[in-house]
């Protein structure tokens, strides 16, 4: 059974920047690079919310309006290992933040299309 451990989190003043990791284990017979990964964060009374995904061949990625042009995904396959890179974070960026992964070809922001979470680590964005 595959399973996702997410570091990076904290408490960051607005401006700031965080790279969340996503590290995948427990693949049998294949790797993370078969897999799309999305990224996701949930803030307090809100919805979850896709962030960012990236597909299986790392060629077809998503970013949502509200972090376009802030934030980057990227991925080591080699190391099973997905990033989120955040920058200039503002206030509204604070929640808990998931990763996710499925076998798929094309990215997808939609929560129901992955079947794997990491535990969501906590961004705060607070001056």
């Amino acid at each position: 059974q595959v399973q996702l451990v997410e570091s990076g989190g904290g408490l960051v003043q607005p401006g700031s920047s965080l790279k969340l990791s996503c590290s995948a284990s427990g693949f049998v017979i294949d790797s993370i690079e078969t897999y799309r990964v999305g990224w996701f964060r949930q803030a307090p009374g809100k919805q979850r919310e896709g962030v960012s995904c990236t597909s299986a061949s790392d060629g077809n990625k998503y970013y949502a309006n509200s972090v376009t042009g802030r934030f980057t995904v990227s991925r080591d396959n080699a190391r099973n290992i997905v990033y989120l890179h955040m920058n200039n974070l503002k206030p509204e960026d604070t929640a808990v933040y998931y990763c996710a992964i499925n076998h798929g070809i094309f990215c997808s922001p939609r929560a129901a299309d992955y079947k794997a979470w990491g535990q969501g680590p906590q961004v705060t964005v607070s001056a």
